[in-house]
């Protein structure tokens, strides 16, 4: 016997009374957020990138006073130089974009693909454009009255997909008509994560003229104190790193964990 629920959604959205305004959808929508990029690499627009990331909370949670003082009178006169010459490395000159911005953009059509006209994907950047408020709003209008919001970071942090869910539920609170909005949970030890990382790294090694002694799986640090708060981000690497050993099959000091700072 069919349910409510299925003979509705074969009989399809009930049609509107005459003189009703148009309404758009209604779709399921995905939403892929990654870290941020500046909006060029001369010294204002690397700036602006730095202080919008460099002041949120979740990322800095030294006493409020003091780090403003820091990053305002010494970290943002000196570091968006350095910061400009290293994205200028790096920098498509013709599309004019960081390379972040070109690889989200491309992970979202490349889902766009797999997922088919059923669903709409879009991308956005927790710092900097497109912004995550910008892009919900888009896709609202567009008719996604149901959006799945996912952070691109296998591994949970509150540094991370914590302040990623922070800006699109704060994105919610200035519009009338809200939609229904889900958040993708940590993947690091997906099975199907853990396989795309094997294919990825047999198919470098496998480029290799030589045989590595040791293998690091290098992930971005976190200070102590975070972990030490119950943020699970340094255990999950951890596990992320163990399961991707077992499925190679290597020994434990083949294949190690490292972290970009201490």
């Amino acid at each position: 016997m069919k349910s409510l629920s299925d003979v509705q959604q074969a009989a399809g959205p009930a049609p509107l009374p005459p003189n009703h305004p148009p309404v758009a959808g209604p779709r399921v929508g995905v939403l892929l957020v990654n870290l941020g990029s500046p909006d060029a690499t001369d010294y204002w627009s690397v700036r602006r990138y730095l202080k919008e990331f460099l002041s949120d909370r979740r990322v800095i949670e030294v006493w409020r006073p003091l780090w403003l003082t820091i990053l305002n009178l010494f970290v943002l006169t000196t570091r968006p130089q350095k910061t400009g010459h290293a994205y200028e490395q790096v920098w498509d000159k013709e599309r004019n974009e960081g390379p972040l911005i070109g690889i989200t953009r491309r992970q979202a059509e490349k889902l766009q693909e797999r997922l088919g006209e059923g669903v709409t994907v879009d991308w956005a950047m927790r710092y900097g454009n497109p912004s995550i408020g910008s892009r919900i709003a888009r896709m609202k209008e567009a008719g996604c009255d149901r959006i799945l919001i996912a952070p691109l970071y296998p591994q949970y942090s509150a540094a991370t997909t914590g302040t990623v869910n922070d800006v699109a539920f704060a994105a919610l609170q200035n519009m009338r008509w809200q939609p229904a909005i889900r958040t993708l949970p940590p993947y690091h030890d997906d099975p199907a994560h853990i396989e795309a990382l094997a294919i990825s790294m047999q198919a470098s090694l496998a480029k290799l003229s030589f045989e590595p002694e040791i293998i690091l799986a290098s992930f971005h640090g976190l200070p102590r104190e975070y972990l030490d708060k119950g943020d699970p981000y340094h255990c999950q690497c951890l596990k992320t790193t163990r399961l991707l050993r077992e499925r190679l099959g290597l020994p434990k000091e083949k294949l190690q964990t490292v972290f970009q700072s201490r």
